[in-house]
């Protein structure tokens, strides 16, 4: 019989390790400060005291993933359950550590912990470095899902890449963007956990070989010209409550060999590297610019990178539980996060045919029935294509694979529309106009047994518009999942002050069951409920106007309305239609300085890609007219700009909650769907908007009269084009937007130069690709019902709460629900 004191010190190691009591947490923290860091606290840095904290709240993770994973291989032994797999280019986690104190439900504990040690938990959650492995929302939305997968209780691995080097650090020097390396690893992070031993190796280049089996079947064989390993990673993705712990799997690339003796020794030392450089660039960095032949090769090499080494991992797990590659699609389920993952069709069909020697036929059901395919966009230079000659010198069995498919599919697009050549070019997923290319889209469509738009309006614009002639092959495929984000890091962690109000009324049940949200209706219209909501938004556009100040240098009054706009900088976003709604403020206080003006703060925050001149054109304008508005005299602060340098998850959960109105002003028929909507309507901003992507819901949801409404809706674009849209018109018959448009010509906002925003001012009279000029009017009519609205702060607080009473159909826990229920087929274990 064991020991009593043998037992007493087990029992204690096991809490030290994985208690919540403030006493276990403060002694693993101290243990692990010693152990880990090999630090003690009077010489331990700031960094020191935050990697040893993740590190307790990691291993705190670590039990319920291991006590996972032995329930996931007795449920796999007896076939009873499915795991979805997400195969995503871009995850955009966020920081960790507040996220997973707030779903082990150890949050007030571990800073009671902190405070008994006399550390600052709030400080040390701010040292983690933010992950930037994605540029915005598609990265975003991927790691809203994999919370929900793990909240609602559904197996999951999240499958991407391991970028060295992320979304680059914005940096405004003068008003423009800088690009600086994002070294988010440089400090270490103690979330993930390599595991080399379960690499998988990644063939490129070369040529094939077709020859006879013993049995007299043709096979082909494929000899690369190099080989590189992906190295796995693996970050535990905790549910809401410890439910479930999934896996977000990201690859490294690494040589095969990555030293050669024989050319160090020689004296050459270059070359006893160059595997290694060359291998390891391959996940170097995110969205290597794609302009140069050599920077599309890279993107590609990295595409199928990730891909074929989550295939070969999943076919790998399934060997080890006793499956065989033909029973593939019963175990698992994949789902393509737009096109970039889209070569796992050709690559799941040759890992199939070539390496488990499954038929062709079978191969192909297997495929179609494992893979679900999410659209995000509308924009037609948005789905990718590679040159078939590029495709080719990378991929040669893909290529091959992928002529195959075409063949076999034409043959059936032929028999369902007889002798309609011109309907069979535009499904073929060649395109043979000009230099010929893969359609990866169109690979996805015909590989999957499921397409999915991202919202309602996004779903019928696929079907009607962009994938209209699939549609019409196969009407059965398609599908709406209206997007969704989680409330756990988007309200109840980086709001704790409203989720506090929130749940002291109608109870804590909305955390995961966000319909529950409807309770708050009762409370719209109850004087010492909004007291309490609006002394909410009070101290939350305090502690942003310390942030805005910190970042920027421009002070802000916390009582103005707060005008926000964060997202990425995109023409047909339309930032810069905000931007001529200020210079006609502007305009208009100069002309009558005495004038009634409801006092407002605009906040712009977002990321222009590297090689996108006009949006970093836009960013320079917003940051000029903040420096002639915000140092005017006759403005007296009545106007403020100002634009947050390298806007990411950590900084967006500073900004929505301090939201008062929320600017979604794209044009009709260009924004999927977007989320940035729907995390400032969940804490509580309005929102200005047209009816594009999720506004059309959410309008429907919140109801029209708490939404503010303007713009040409999407049949009225399109009438409009149709008609020919001549933009000078509008300038000429409008003299406040001739006005606003003339003083940036002038060199008004650029210290008398000219000619610096003439290539914006150019493009808008000439062409004006997304239409400002015509939603113009309509957008500034709109504002002035804001203002006039934001003088009734009763009713204004009364439109808020419902708003976030009503948002429980954006929680990205129903979306899921929906894929699980509609394109997936599994169930909750």
């Amino acid at each position: 019989m064991e020991n009593q004191d043998e037992v007493s010190t087990g029992e204690k190691c096991r809490n030290i390790r994985t208690g919540s009591s403030p006493d276990d947490i403060a002694q693993a923290f101290l243990d692990n400060l010693y152990y880990a860091q090999g630090r003690i606290p009077v010489l331990a840095t700031r960094n020191d005291l935050y990697m040893a904290l993740a590190y307790t709240v990691r291993d705190r993770l670590a039990a319920r993933w291991v006590a996972q994973m032995q329930q996931f291989r007795r449920a796999e032994l007896k076939k009873s359950i499915k795991v979805v797999c997400y195969l995503s280019a871009e995850f955009l986690p966020g920081p960790h550590l507040g996220n997973n104190l707030l779903n082990l439900g150890i949050y007030d504990e571990t800073r009671q912990a902190m405070e008994q040690l006399g550390y600052n938990l709030e400080e040390l959650i701010d040292q983690e470095t933010e992950p930037g492995l994605g540029n915005g929302g598609l990265g975003r939305l991927a790691s809203c899902f994999m919370d929900s997968l793990s909240t609602i209780v559904v197996p999951a691995f999240g499958y991407g890449i391991r970028y060295e080097f992320g979304i680059f650090d914005q940096e405004i020097r003068d008003g423009w963007q800088v690009e600086i390396t994002d070294k988010w690893l440089k400090l270490g992070n103690p979330w993930e956990m390599p595991l080399p031993e379960l690499c998988q190796e990644v063939k490129l280049g070369g040529h094939t070989e077709h020859y006879q089996d013993g049995q007299g079947r043709s096979r082909v064989r494929w000899i690369p010209a190099g080989v590189v390993e992906g190295i796995p990673y693996d970050t535990p993705i905790l549910g809401y409550g410890g439910n479930i712990c999934n896996t977000l799997r990201l690859w490294k690339a690494e040589a095969v060999e990555s030293f050669d003796f024989q050319d160090f020794n020689v004296g050459n030392y270059y070359a006893a590297v160059e595997e290694k450089v060359k291998s390891e660039t391959i996940t170097k960095v995110l969205y290597p610019n794609d302009e140069p032949e050599i920077g599309k090769m890279l993107r590609l090499i990295q595409e199928y990178f990730f891909v074929s080494c989550s295939l070969q991992d999943m076919i790998r797990i399934g060997k080890m539980l006793g499956n065989s590659p033909e029973c593939f699609d019963q175990r698992y389920v994949a789902q393509l996060n737009d096109t970039h993952p889209s070569i796992a069709v050709a690559e799941l069909m040759r890992l199939l045919v070539d390496e488990h020697d499954v038929a062709w036929e079978k191969a192909w059901e297997i495929t179609q029935n494992t893979f679900g395919y999410t659209n995000h966009t509308l924009l037609p230079e948005a789905l990718e294509k590679w040159p078939v000659e590029l495709f080719g010198q990378i991929l040669p069995r893909h290529l091959e694979i992928v002529y195959e498919i075409n063949r076999r599919f034409l043959d059936q697009v032929r028999l369902a529309f007889p002798g309609d050549e011109e309907q069979a070019a535009r499904l073929s997923l060649i395109d043979e106009s000009g230099c010929r290319y893969v359609r990866m889209a169109h690979l996805a469509c015909v590989g999957c047994h499921a397409v999915n738009g991202v919202a309602k309006l996004h779903s019928e614009l696929l079907k009607s518009e962009v994938l209209r002639d699939f549609h019409e092959m196969f009407p059965e495929k398609f599908h709406n999942v209206t997007n969704g984000v989680t409330p756990r890091r988007w309200m109840a962690l980086s709001n704790p002050r409203l989720a506090a109000l929130i749940s002291g009324v109608i109870g804590d049940g909305w955390i995961t069951q966000l319909d529950e949200l409807r309770k708050l209706e009762p409370f719209a219209d109850d004087p010492a409920f909004q007291e309490k909501w609006r002394r909410v938004k009070r101290e939350n556009k305090n502690d942003l106007a310390t942030l805005i100040l910190n970042r920027t240098g421009v002070a802000v009054d916390p009582d103005s309305l707060f005008d926000i706009q964060v997202k990425r900088l995109h023409e047909y976003k339309r930032q810069h239609l905000n931007v001529l709604h200020i210079i006609t403020l502007y305009a208009r206080l100069k002309r009558y300085p005495a004038s009634d003006c409801v006092p407002r703060t605009f906040v712009f925050g977002g990321k222009a890609a590297p090689g996108y001149a006009m949006a970093k054109l836009i960013i320079k304008l917003i940051n000029s007219v903040a420096g002639v508005v915000n140092t005017d005299p006759d403005i007296r602060g009545r106007l403020n700009v100002a634009f947050l340098p390298d806007f990411n998850v950590k900084t967006g959960q500073q900004v929505y909650p301090a939201a008062d109105l929320s600017e979604q002003i794209s044009l009709a028929g260009e924004e999927a769907s977007g989320t940035g909507n729907m995390k400032f309507s969940m804490n509580g901003a309005l929102t200005i908007g047209t009816l594009d992507g999720a506004n059309v819901e959410i309008r429907e949801e919140v109801g029209a009269e708490n939404f503010f409404l303007f713009g040409l809706k999407v049949d009225e674009v399109e009438e409009l084009k149709a008609r020919g849209y001549d933009p000078r018109k509008y300038y000429d018959s409008n003299p406040a937007l001739r006005e606003a448009i003339d003083l940036i010509r002038s060199g008004h906002f650029s210290g008398g130069n000219a000619q610096l925003f003439a290539p914006l001012v150019d493009l808008l009279m000439q062409r004006d690709n997304y239409m400002l000029f015509a939603d113009y009017q309509p957008y500034i009519d709109c504002q002035d019902r804001v203002s006039a609205a934001f003088r009734d702060q009763q009713n204004w607080t009364r439109m808020s709460i419902l708003n976030v009473a009503r948002m429980g159909k954006f929680s990205s826990d129903r979306a899921v629900r929906e894929y699980c229920d509609m394109i997936w087929k599994v169930q909750p274990v």
